[in-house]
């Protein structure tokens, strides 16, 4: 899992700074082109396993703590 979330990390980050490089690079920068982002499928697939992954990682924390 941990593996699954380091790949989803470097497809999420170079996602991000692809579509704000073009952004910039057009002189486009438009909230609606701007969220355009978020009809990326990939960005959103490994947007989501980050936020679930994150998630369990905390949980896993809390409870060892408590021990």
């Amino acid at each position: 899992m941990n593996i699954i979330a380091v790949v989803s990390g470097v497809i999420f980050g170079n996602i991000i700074t692809v579509t704000i490089y073009t952004i910039i690079q057009s002189n486009e920068v438009f909230m609606t082109t701007v969220h355009g982002i978020f009809l990326n499928p990939l960005f959103l697939v490994t947007g989501g396993y980050l936020g679930v992954f994150v998630l369990y990682r905390l949980i896993l924390i809390s409870i060892a703590e408590r021990m």
